[in-house]
């Protein structure tokens, strides 16, 4: 899995993070991996191993923390 802004926004880190991995089954798919800012699998159909790119929104993480802090 693939999050925030290096893994959802830049295409060329996940190229090379995942080269070389086709012994575990991962074949990246070169035009799935240029989408950015939405969710996608990075795999090939044929790929036994999936990688996705997950979106995050860390300021909602972070407000959720906080009302839980100040309102327990």
């Amino acid at each position: 899995v693939f999050t925030a802004g290096i893994g959802e926004w830049n295409t060329v880190v996940r190229k090379k993070s995942l080269e070389g991995l086709s012994y575990l089954g991962i074949e990246i798919d070169d035009v799935k991996n240029e989408i950015v800012g939405e969710e996608v699998e990075l795999t090939t159909p044929t790929s036994s191993t999936k990688v996705y790119v997950i979106p995050t929104n860390e300021e909602l993480a972070i407000a959720r923390e906080t009302i839980a802090v100040i309102k327990p």
